[in-house]
């Protein structure tokens, strides 16, 4: 049996026909650049996520650092973020000017460790941007509480967390704003790249809305930095049909992981999900000592596994210039080298985890 991490086709096949439709009227429109589908899909995924606003641009990359700029983030200025994350976290703030200041992990949730914030705050601190990764919640009251403590922003990272929950409210709809990546492989993913930035702050999108688009505040009258960061319309026709699915495929995914941790957890390290958090399962991450050998095994046997992520931010040859160290953060050290995250997406066939599962055991008996 061949097991792929992610497959996108069994998806795309089961929406073939409503996803042609919205392409081809598209098509027909020619109104390719924002336009209908972008304002609808603003308005629609705004909705979702339970917040007021909503601004469509290129990547997630793109809407991390644009909500910065437009909440004056600078130079000079510093972003508190994790060190293990996807490198679009700290590239989005450096883009933006900044300097990134990393925070160790939580090995049990892999989120930033609420206790190391305060020690990393400076009178040059102007926002704090925790991740809520691997498609599970952070703790935001805990962020919160800092975070009104020393008169920060909060930033979203939402990137890998479409429709996840805490407290029975979205993420998206906690911080200053929040940014959304729609990568093909993300549980609500385009055809291409895409992103998104939602909040409650009017102003704030409106701005993010003029960056977007060559700083415009009407044609050829440039008020901000000329960026093209748009959304284009074909990906925002395809995401909309694509919403409709969502908590479907989110259902699907949480019930895969729920096999997964009934057929593992007497063998490798399972997430651990906190009560207050509905996990959307972007990705399922176990550790294991023999972690290196274990993606060996599985290559043998048809099975297609990733480490996310095999080099911590502070370790990236990129970031020399700031003067990280290795054994700075160790929690995330120590977990870089033991995490895998196994094959994920909706349409996983029981029979396929469970093959996946038997490996594992028959692995972890050698």
């Amino acid at each position: 049996m061949k097991v792929n991490f992610v497959d996108i086709t069994r998806q795309t096949e089961s929406i073939r026909e409503e996803i042609d439709r919205a392409i081809a009227k598209v098509i027909d429109s020619s109104g390719f650049i924002l336009g209908e589908d972008v304002e609808l899909f603003e308005k629609e995924f705004a909705s979702y996520c339970g917040v007021k606003y909503a601004c469509g641009v290129d990547n997630g990359t793109s809407a991390l650092e644009l909500i910065l700029r437009a909440l004056g983030i600078k130079e000079g200025d510093e972003v508190i973020t994790q060190a293990n994350t996807f490198i679009a976290t700290s590239t989005s703030i450096v883009s933006a000017g900044a300097k990134p200041v990393l925070v160790d992990i939580n090995p049990e949730g892999y989120h930033l460790d609420v206790n190391k914030i305060e020690e990393k705050i400076t009178n040059k601190t102007k926002a704090i941007m925790p991740v809520h990764l691997y498609g599970n919640p952070f703790d935001f009251d805990a962020i919160k509480e800092i975070a009104e403590k020393y008169n920060l922003k909060i930033v979203e990272d939402a990137c890998q967390s479409h429709g996840a929950k805490y407290k029975g409210k979205r993420v998206g709809s906690f911080g200053d704003a929040a940014a959304f990546s729609f990568y093909p492989g993300k549980n609500l993913g385009a055809f291409g790249d895409a992103g998104m930035v939602v909040s409650n702050d009017e102003k704030l999108i409106n701005d993010i809305k003029m960056m977007r688009n060559y700083g415009q505040s009407k044609k050829y009258h440039h008020d901000f930095l000329p960026l093209n960061r748009r959304l284009d319309a074909l990906q925002a026709a395809v995401l909309r049909v694509k919403l409709k699915h969502l908590d479907k495929w989110n259902k699907m995914r949480r019930n895969n992981a729920k096999l997964y941790g009934e057929l593992l957890s007497n063998n490798v390290k399972v997430p651990k999900i906190s009560s207050n958090n509905e996990s959307v399962y972007h990705l399922y991450v176990v550790q294991t000592k023999k972690r290196d050998e274990l993606l060996k095994f599985f290559e043998k046997n048809g099975i297609s596994a990733g480490i996310h992520y095999p080099v911590p931010i502070h370790l990236q040859k990129h970031f020399d210039y700031l003067g990280f160290k290795e054994g700075e953060h160790p929690n995330t050290e120590e977990v870089s080298k033991r995490i895998i995250s196994l094959p994920m997406f909706p349409e996983l066939k029981k029979e396929e985890i469970e093959f996946v599962c038997e490996k594992v055991k028959e692995f972890v008996s050698k």
